[in-house]
């Protein structure tokens, strides 16, 4: 019987021991999350930029190219072209 008790106490020793540093490791660990999550709060957000009316203009004016381009290879037919162009150039 003192075997039985003595394996029943050791089972219950590194039971809580393995309990207690689950635990460590998970405070540990959410305190890290917790600075990251701060730090990036704490960053300014990135400076968007964008586009200018001349960048928008050009834009169009390639894409217009190019569908005329295709047009004129035959891979588009005058329908799609037209249903592109008003695409590109719509609201």
């Amino acid at each position: 019987m003192p075997g039985l008790i003595r394996g029943v106490a050791r089972t219950a020793v590194v039971a809580g021991t393995a309990t207690a540093v689950s635990n460590r490791v998970a405070r540990r660990q959410a305190g890290r999350w917790a600075a990251q999550q701060t730090d990036y709060e704490q960053r300014p957000a990135p400076a968007v930029e964008r586009p200018t009316a001349a960048d928008d203009v050009s834009s169009r004016l390639a894409q217009l190219t190019e569908l005329a381009e295709l047009k004129t290879r035959g891979v588009l037919t005058e329908a799609e072209f037209d249903q592109q162009k008003a695409r590109i150039l719509g609201p």
